[in-house]
This record gives structure tokens, C-alpha cells and sequence, in this order.
């Protein structure tokens, strides 16, 4: 971890390796592509149908608050998490953190979960949106404006997955690959 000083009340900490420009920008990306479903999830919690007619909807529960935030707050966190893969704290674990805290992160500790998480989110979203098409149950809107709503934000959510697995890649160059071959990447 290299650390460079400018002014004197100024700590500018950067990665081992230059990050390559395309993984910055596919992790800057995450949390803006999962906000939309987030945001129109919360209204579901306060029994705001956001345009859908479903006559057979089940009754508000009063658990629907706190689980609905609680999933929209697990899902954003999860989606800033993966700035770790572009970041100095994704290669040494920031010092305040009990126990482990400034000791290096092994890249596979890193890479696996990443991958992991990324290729199921890329095959759930495979396997709910050619469903969610092809099985004829799709939820009717109040108007056309409701459904084009509905439909870009569940389309954003698709591209956690993938774009996920493109800055795992760029870690695993940046951290598991010789000096030569990730700044040709």
C-alpha cells in the first residue's frame, strides 16, 4: 500500500497496482444500478402499489417496514461493498477495525465471494426475467408510465451480476497476475 502525502493534514491512500479505468467505472456503477429497484421496492412497505392492479395482493403486514428497508439497506451495502475491489481497503483492511484491522487482504478472500456473488446474481436474474416473461402472470399497471417504470428498474437490477464479475476480473488481474500482464490489462 503505497501512501502519498500532500498537504500535511491530507493522507491520500491508493492501491498496490493502478486500478484499470473500466473496473472504476463498472464499481462506481453497482450501487447507481440496484438504487431504482431499491427505491421503488420502499413504497410496497407503506401499502403504495406503485400503478399495479392486483385484485388478489395479500393484506399489509406490519412487518413489511423493516423487512423491505432492511433488504433495500442489505442490497446497497452490498452493492458499496464492491468498491473494496477497486480500493486501498479491498487490499489492506482499514486499521480501526478490531483485531484485523492493517493486516492484507488475501486476494481469494476477496475474489471468491466477489465471483460467487456475482454468478448467482447473474443467474438468478437469467432465470426470474425470461419467467417473469414467458410465464403470461405479468402484473397489469394502472397506465403504461407505471409499467415503464417498473420495467427499467428491474432491468438495472440485471447488470449487478454481470458487471460485478467484470471488477472481480480486474481485481484477480490487478492482485493475482504478474506486474507486466495487469498493466496491459
Amino acid at each position: 500500500m503505497a501512501i502519498q502525502i500532500g498537504h500535511p493534514t491530507t493522507v491520500t491512500r491508493r492501491t498496490e497496482r493502478p486500478v484499470q479505468r473500466w473496473a472504476d467505472l463498472a464499481a462506481r456503477a453497482i450501487p447507481w444500478v440496484i438504487l431504482p429497484q431499491g427505491l421503488w421496492r420502499l413504497p410496497f412497505a407503506f401499502n403504495f402499489t406503485m400503478g399495479q392492479l392486483d385484485p388478489d395482493a395479500p393484506a399489509w403486514v406490519w412487518w413489511a417496514v423493516p423487512y423491505t428497508f432492511g433488504l433495500t439497506l442489505v442490497s446497497e451495502a452490498l452493492a458499496w461493498l464492491s468498491l473494496g475491489l477497486v480500493r486501498w481497503w479491498g487490499e489492506v483492511l482499514p486499521a480501526w477495525l478490531p483485531v484485523i484491522g492493517g493486516r492484507r487482504v488475501p486476494p481469494f478472500a476477496a475474489i471468491v465471494p466477489a465471483a460467487l456473488g456475482g454468478l448467482t446474481l447473474s443467474v438468478a436474474m437469467l432465470m426470474v426475467l425470461p419467467l417473469s416473461v414467458l410465464s403470461g402472470s405479468s402484473v397489469s399497471y394502472s397506465n403504461a408510465w407505471w409499467g415503464a417504470l417498473a420495467g427499467v428498474c428491474f432491468s438495472l437490477l440485471a447488470l449487478w451480476g454481470p458487471l460485478l464479475l467484470v471488477v472481480t476480473y480486474g481485481y484477480y488481474v490487478r492482485r493475482c497476475r504478474p506486474a507486466a500482464a495487469s498493466e496491459r490489462a
